[in-house]
């Protein structure tokens, strides 16, 4: 009886001290292991933070061309009490107009002739409106679409011989304006391109020197529309390329 009360005693107690080691040591491995969990995400996030420090700079590419295109519309009027001398007059200086042109260099397949518009002013006066000296007015023009830049330009200098011959040369309106086209867009792109991610980068390594960081990888990027503009008012024919591309680094310690 008092073996077995014994036995009971010292079992029971060892069993006891198993329990309560078993579950200390359990306890400092959960300890460790959400200490090191806590120490790894502190770490990942102080290192998220750095690689998230970017830098936002921006390149341009600018270049002068050529206009590879003329679109040059001449505008003339004639007036005539009648209409059949207003049409022979029209068709007189029409012709003039297009042997002028062809003498000085440009095709005939880059001229197109428009219909004259033709005006009755008798059946625009109202009441007691001063009688207009030509019942009929016209205006015709003729339309030079050409990539003979220098021709067409020296042809617009000397307009005026045919001002002095009695045809009457109209303008000043958006419809009558000379324009000028550069086609050459799509050769150039890459260059260009290249060249304002460049210097994008060049401003962010000046950049990342200043502030004692170093630059990496491109976080991202956006290229701006390409623009084709005039370079001044005086040489509308010189075409001013440009393109600005916007480029993010990231920026590390």
């Amino acid at each position: 009886m008092m073996y077995r009360y014994c036995k009971r005693l010292f079992f029971g107690g060892h069993m006891q001290v198993d329990s309560r080691l078993n579950g200390f040591i359990l306890g400092a491995f959960i300890f460790l292991g959400l200490a090191s969990l806590g120490f790894l995400l502190g770490k990942a996030a102080i290192e998220f933070k750095q690689y998230e420090r970017s830098v936002v700079v921006k390149g341009l590419s600018e270049r002068e061309y050529d206009a590879d295109i003329v679109i040059w519309p001449i505008q003339f009027a004639a007036a005539s009490n009648e209409l059949e001398s207003l049409y022979e007059s029209m068709e007189e200086n029409t012709s003039r107009i297009k042997a002028f042109l062809l003498e000085g260099g440009i095709a005939e397949s880059e001229i197109s002739l428009s219909s004259p518009a033709i005006t009755d002013k008798s059946a625009q006066q109202y009441g007691g409106a001063q009688r207009a000296e030509y019942r009929y007015t016209a205006v015709q023009v003729v339309t030079v679409y050409s990539d003979n830049i220098q021709a067409a330009r020296a042809i617009m200098s000397s307009l005026s011989k045919l001002g002095k011959q009695g045809i009457v040369f109209t303008g000043g309106d958006y419809q009558s304006q000379t324009e000028y086209i550069f086609t050459g867009l799509n050769k150039i792109k890459p260059e260009m391109i290249e060249e304002a991610t460049r210097k994008a980068r060049e401003v962010a390594e000046k950049f990342a020197t200043d502030s004692a960081s170093r630059l990496g990888k491109i976080k991202r990027a956006s290229q701006g529309q390409f623009s084709i503009a005039s370079r001044d008012k005086n040489n509308p024919h010189i075409k001013k390329v440009r393109v600005v591309s916007t480029v993010e680094y990231y920026l590390s310690d």
